[in-house]
């Protein structure tokens, strides 16, 4: 007998449906705990880059720059710019390392290095999302195409193919499909809208290392390194 009402439409089906139905809401549950806690680290991330690059702008001491900068946390051009300078040296004002004149190739590895980490960590558990909305839809039609055999196997037992027979049994088997699309929607709008956030933190990145090597190179044209006799 058909049963209306959610709760009695997941409790009339098959075992196998429920299998699945349970299996969709495991990955909605983790996709909405990814979605919320990448939805913090991008709003974090973005303040943060937003009072370094303030910084930059106002801070014509590229040391001084870099005392400030270290109380500066969970910003990704930040993070960028100190590794940088920390592997400068002291005489970062100078345009000198401890080994002597800055190696302009060097340090563009290191910053390409540095950003990319940071491109990482912000790209953790994004896959997830991903995964999740290319394989719901297809666990959610799996759920229905198995659905709709039981709902056969039992019209073919009843003996009848009315609409009144038919009908209770498909409908419970969209259920399924259903919960495919609803899982899938959110985690492929997450996803793509995560990696507009990552395209924009990467542009910043590529930004802040280019104004760190000219204020590097424009400090070592201006203050060379004197030869010893």
């Amino acid at each position: 007998m058909f049963q209306t009402g959610l709760s009695g439409l997941v409790g009339s089906l098959g075992a196998v449906s429920k299998i699945v139905l349970l299996l969709l809401f495991v990955f909605s549950v983790v996709s909405w705990a990814v979605i919320l806690s990448k939805s913090r680290a991008f709003r974090v991330a973005d303040q943060a880059d937003r009072r370094f690059l303030a910084l930059l702008a106002k801070t014509k001491d590229i040391d001084e720059l870099y005392r400030q900068v270290r109380r500066l946390e969970g910003s990704p051009c930040a993070a960028v710019f100190e590794g940088v300078m920390e592997r400068v040296g002291p005489g970062r004002a100078e345009g000198k390392s401890s080994a002597g004149l800055v190696d302009q190739h060097i340090i563009e590895r290191a910053a390409s290095y540095l950003a990319q980490s940071q491109l990482s960590r912000l790209e953790t558990y994004l896959p997830f999302l991903a995964t999740t909305g290319n394989i719901a839809p297809f666990v959610g039609l799996l759920g229905t195409v198995l659905g709709i055999i039981d709902a056969f196997r039992e019209i073919g037992t009843q003996g009848t193919a009315s609409i009144a027979a038919v009908a209770p049994g498909v409908a419970e088997a969209l259920v399924a499909t259903a919960a495919g699309l609803f899982t899938a929607i959110p985690a492929v709008i997450a996803y793509n809208y995560f990696l507009l956030r990552i395209q924009s933190t990467a542009f910043r990145l590529d930004s802040v290392t280019i104004e760190l090597l000219a204020s590097l190179s424009t400090a070592a044209k201006a203050k060379p390194v004197s030869a010893k006799v």
